[in-house]
C-alpha cells in the first residue's frame, strides 16, 4: 500500500497534466477546424475535472495496479465529443484533430525533460522532484505512443482513416466497435509492447536531440 501511495504521489501531477492537455488539444483543434461541440460542452478547458473519468482514470488503473503488482495498468479519460461532420473538411481535418492529442504529449514530455535537465544544472537533488520529472517524461511518452497506435478509436486510427482512400477508410471504420477490446487484448498479452516500446524510444531520442545543446552545457 505504501508503494502505491508513493507511486500515486509521484505520478499524480504529471498524469493529470498529460490527460488534461491531451483532451484540451483535441477540443481546441476541433474548434479551429469548425466543430464547436467540445467547446460548447466545456471541454476546451484546463480544469482536470472536465476530463477525468472517475472509473477509467482513477478506479480501473488503481485496481489493475494492485491486482497485477504494477505489471499491467490501463486507463482512459472522458473522450472529447467531436462531430467530424461539422469540420470544414471532415476527412482531412480528422487527422489534425486526432494528432493534436499525441503532439501535446510529445511537447509535455519535452518540457518535463527540460525540467529534469534544469534540476541537474541547478544541482537540485530533491528525489521527489527528480522522480516527478521522470514520471512526466514516461507518462507522456506512453500516452504519445499508445494513442498513435493505428487502431480505432485511438488517435492513430483516426489519422489512418483520414489518410486512407474513402472506400478503404469506410471498411477500416467498421473495426471501431471492437478496437478497444483488440488493444486491451494486445496489452494484456504484452504484444502491444512491440509497438509501444520502439515508438517511445524513437520519441525519447528525438527529444534528447532537441535538447542536446543544453545537455552539452551540463557536460
Amino acid at each position: 500500500m505504501n508503494e502505491l501511495i508513493q507511486t500515486l504521489a509521484v505520478y499524480a501531477i504529471p498524469v493529470i497534466f498529460a490527460i488534461t492537455l491531451h483532451e484540451s488539444a483535441h477540443a481546441y483543434v476541433a474548434r479551429y477546424f469548425g466543430d464547436d461541440t467540445a467547446y460548447a460542452r466545456g471541454r476546451l478547458s484546463l480544469n482536470p475535472m472536465k476530463h477525468i473519468d472517475p472509473v477509467g482514470t482513477l478506479l480501473i488503473p488503481a485496481v489493475l495496479y494492485l491486482m497485477t503488482g504494477g505489471n499491467f495498468i490501463f486507463g482512459y479519460a472522458k473522450p472529447v465529443p467531436i462531430d467530424f461532420g461539422r469540420l470544414r473538411n471532415p476527412k482531412r481535418d480528422m487527422a489534425w484533430v486526432a494528432a493534436a492529442g499525441p503532439v501535446s504529449n510529445f511537447v509535455m514530455a519535452l518540457f518535463w525533460m527540460l525540467g529534469s535537465y534544469l534540476l541537474t544544472m541547478m544541482q537540485i537533488a530533491e528525489p521527489f522532484l527528480l522522480k516527478m520529472a521522470e514520471a512526466g517524461i514516461l507518462a507522456n511518452l506512453v500516452m504519445f505512443a499508445l494513442n498513435l497506435f493505428p487502431m480505432l478509436p485511438l488517435d492513430g486510427g483516426r489519422i489512418l482513416t483520414s489518410l486512407l482512400p474513402m472506400k478503404q477508410a469506410i471498411q477500416f471504420s467498421r473495426i471501431e466497435p471492437y478496437g478497444f477490446f483488440i488493444v486491451l487484448g494486445l496489452m494484456f498479452l504484452k504484444l502491444f509492447n512491440y509497438w509501444l516500446i520502439p515508438v517511445m524510444i524513437i520519441a525519447e531520442t528525438v527529444l534528447r536531440i532537441i535538447l542536446s545543446p543544453l545537455q552539452l552545457l551540463l557536460n
